[in-house]
């Protein structure tokens, strides 16, 4: 322990402005610093996004080289090893890259690591060689750590398994989120009233998307939909906020249907609520998710969401959120989530209700400052177990 401190080190790819990332600095943000102490382990020799502000934290950022290739095991084994036995201070480690968690969990428990955890964060994996290699990774990772953490039921479900999950032996933590930060008021309309003024979309019925552009987010799909949409709406604008592998595809796709003239790529923002109260609609389609952060923050704006069933339900905790399968065609798409717009706009007293929604939130665990203090508590008792 550093002091009276519980040291715990979490292990992720790289601190850039994804969700998993934002989700653990909402967590440094609210725990308190005289009881809990993070560090991180990256794999990424340059410095990301969140990287300066968890030094200025009084935290760390460990850079390991190299990152795990398959072909460079011992090599990585190695370098782990290096780091443990250099760090005797860590009480715990908390694994979210569970691609690799059963190789480096163990690690750490050989060099004295008090107690291990893996943080299962994604219901799915990436398709062809890729998501075939992790799953194989991963598939004795229960036997491989002292806690099971997961963001959702399907996610526990995807990394440890059915039966794991059906015994009990996952605890279910849901991505909560700094709710304040994104509950409608006069500072929020005034950043929203900027966002559109930037974009040009004063006059315009903005449908949202935030997230990164992957897979698993089905961005191709969205833009078949908002296509359809625009049939029905030709004041319709996408605004689609975040950076990715894919953007340059979906570029394209977006030439190719005609609409490139209606949808704005903002690009990687730093204060998202601005972007969600900017919106109408938002329309998230993804393929697999662990627990999007993003349609919590969409309800949180008081936004109505269109979601994949493919998503866990767990996160559709308000009347805003409605799902519909990937089965459908878009043009399916295009006229339910106009709907689900028009039916909360008849509703009376839509302060009321945006109130009422982030009431609901608090209550099912989506409140960072809540989930801060309990997790300070499992922390010490499992120090303690």
């Amino acid at each position: 322990m550093l002091g009276k401190k519980i040291v715990v080190l979490q292990v992720i790819g790289e601190m850039v402005m994804g969700g998993a990332e934002s989700r653990i600095m909402d967590l440094l943000r609210h725990l308190d610093p005289e009881k809990i102490h993070y560090d991180f382990l990256v794999f990424n020799p340059k410095e990301q996004h969140y990287d300066k502000e968890i030094e200025e934290r009084g935290s760390h950022v460990y850079r390991l080289q190299p990152r795990f290739k398959i072909y460079n095991y011992i090599s990585f084994c190695k370098a782990l090893n290096a780091f443990f036995a250099a760090h005797p201070e860590i009480d715990i480690v908390q694994g979210h890259m569970t691609s690799t968690a059963a190789i480096y969990l163990p690690i750490a428990k050989k060099h004295g690591v008090k107690c291990t955890i893996a943080h299962a964060r994604s219901a799915g994996v990436d398709p062809g060689l890729k998501g075939t290699l992790t799953k194989w990774l991963r598939r004795d990772l229960y036997k491989k750590t002292d806690v099971c953490f997961a963001c959702s039921p399907e996610a526990a479900v995807s990394v440890f398994g059915r039966q794991k999950y059906e015994k009990g032996e996952v605890r279910i933590l849901p991505n909560a989120i700094d709710l304040a930060e994104y509950r409608p008021s006069e500072k929020t309309e005034a950043l929203a009233a900027a966002v559109k003024e930037k974009y040009h979309l004063q006059d315009a019925f903005v449908v949202g998307h935030v997230g990164r552009f992957h897979y698993a987010k089905n961005h191709e799909f969205l833009l078949e939909v908002f296509r359809e949409l625009l049939i029905r709406r030709k004041d319709a604008r996408l605004l689609l906020v975040g950076d990715g592998d894919t953007l340059p595809a979906v570029k394209e796709k977006a030439s190719q249907l005609g609409i490139s003239d209606q949808v704005v790529f903002t690009g990687m923002q730093k204060d998202t609520a601005a972007y969600y109260h900017a919106m109408d609609l938002m329309v998230f389609p993804s393929h697999y998710e662990g627990l999007p952060g993003t349609v919590v923050e969409a309800q949180a704006a008081g936004v109505p969401v269109l979601m994949s069933d493919s998503v866990t339900k767990q996160v559709a905790v308000t009347s805003l959120v409605e799902c519909m399968s990937l089965h459908n065609e878009p043009a399916e798409w295009a006229a339910e989530a106009l709907e689900l717009y028009a039916r909360l706009q008849e509703k009376l007293g839509i302060e009321t209700f945006r109130k009422e929604c982030y009431d609901t939130l608090c209550e099912k665990g989506f409140d960072v400052t809540a989930q801060a203090r309990q997790l300070e508590q499992i922390y010490a008792q499992m120090l303690k177990n």
